[in-house]
C-alpha cells in the first residue's frame, strides 16, 4: 500500500509538471492591429505566467473572420472573445467563459441627429440604418435583433466599416439613424457627440469573456483564472488589464452568456 501512495505520488508530480512545461496559446479577437494588440496583450501574459508557472503564447491574427475561424477549429487554449463569439466556441468546441469584466456591461446605442424630428423607433420603419459590420456585437447584432424582434421594425442596414464612419454618417444626414456603443461615441469629438442624440438602447450584457478549451487541464484553468482576477486586485499589476480594458475581473458563467440564443441573435449573425 505504501509503494502504491509513493508511486501515486510521483505520478502526480510528473504530471503536473508535465502541464506547466507544456505551452498553451491564447487567441485574442482583433479589435486592434496585432502591435497594438502585442503591446496591451504581451505584458498582462507574461505577468500571468510569472504567477502559475504556466507558459502562455500570444496568438494574434489579422481579421474577425479569421480568428473565428480559429476558434471553431479549437486552435486556441485560451481565447478572449465578444459575447456571441464566446457561444459560437461553446457550440464548436465546449469553450468555457473564465474571467469577464464586472465593472460595465455591454449595450448597443441607436443614434439619430439631433435636428431630427425622431423621437419614436416606429419612425424608422424601412429605413436605413447605419452599422459598423454585421457582427459587431453591441452596435449591430443586439440593436438589430431588438429592432426587428422587439418592436417588428424592418429597416435597410448599411454597413460602414467602424464605430466612427457610423457616427459621422448620422450627423451628415447620410443614414437616418445609427448603431454604435457608449464606449466609442464618448471617445468622438465633443462636436461631433452634440449633433446626435441617443434615441434607444439594447438590453445589457456581460462584457468580452476570458474563455479556456475543454481540454485545458482544470487545474491550469483554475490557475490562469485565480491569477488575472489577483491581478486585477493587485495595485502595482491592475494596470495591466486597463488597455485591455477590464476594470474589474470577476468570474464568469456559461449561463450569463447562453442568455443571447434565446435573444434571437443567430439568425442576425454572418457565419464566415
Amino acid at each position: 500500500g505504501e509503494l502504491m501512495k509513493y508511486l501515486v505520488a510521483i505520478l502526480c508530480l510528473i504530471h503536473s509538471s508535465y502541464l506547466l512545461a507544456q505551452e498553451y496559446t491564447f487567441g485574442v479577437v482583433p479589435q486592434y492591429e496585432p502591435q497594438k494588440l502585442n503591446t496591451i496583450w504581451q505584458p498582462l501574459l507574461k505577468q500571468v505566467s510569472k504567477q502559475t508557472g504556466v507558459t502562455i503564447k500570444l496568438i494574434t491574427v489579422e481579421s474577425i473572420p479569421v480568428f473565428e475561424k480559429a476558434f471553431a477549429n479549437g486552435e486556441y487554449d485560451f481565447a478572449y472573445m465578444n459575447p456571441w463569439h464566446s457561444v459560437v466556441a461553446y457550440e464548436k468546441q465546449g469553450y468555457l467563459p473564465l474571467i469577464k469584466d464586472a465593472g460595465r456591461k455591454l449595450q448597443g446605442i441607436l443614434l439619430v441627429n439631433k435636428d431630427s424630428d425622431i423621437d419614436n423607433l416606429s419612425q424608422l420603419e424601412g429605413a436605413e440604418i447605419a452599422f459598423p459590420a454585421p457582427n459587431a456585437l453591441g452596435a449591430s447584432l443586439l440593436m438589430r435583433a431588438d429592432l426587428a424582434l422587439l418592436y417588428g421594425l424592418t429597416i435597410k442596414p448599411v454597413y460602414v466599416q467602424t464605430h466612427p464612419s457610423v457616427y459621422l454618417n448620422v450627423a451628415l444626414h447620410s443614414t437616418m439613424a445609427g448603431g454604435g456603443v457608449m464606449g466609442t461615441f464618448k471617445q468622438q469629438p465633443e462636436s461631433l457627440q452634440n449633433k446626435l442624440k441617443i434615441l434607444y438602447k439594447t438590453r445589457e450584457i456581460s462584457r468580452h469573456p476570458i474563455v479556456a478549451h475543454p481540454r485545458v487541464d482544470a487545474a491550469i484553468q483554475l490557475k490562469v483564472q485565480q491569477a488575472i482576477l489577483d491581478i486585477g486586485q493587485s495595485a502595482e499589476h491592475k494596470h495591466l488589464l486597463a488597455g485591455i480594458p477590464i476594470i474589474k475581473p470577476s468570474i464568469a458563467t456559461l449561463a450569463e452568456y447562453q442568455q443571447l440564443t434565446q435573444w434571437g441573435l443567430r439568425s442576425f449573425y454572418v457565419e464566415n
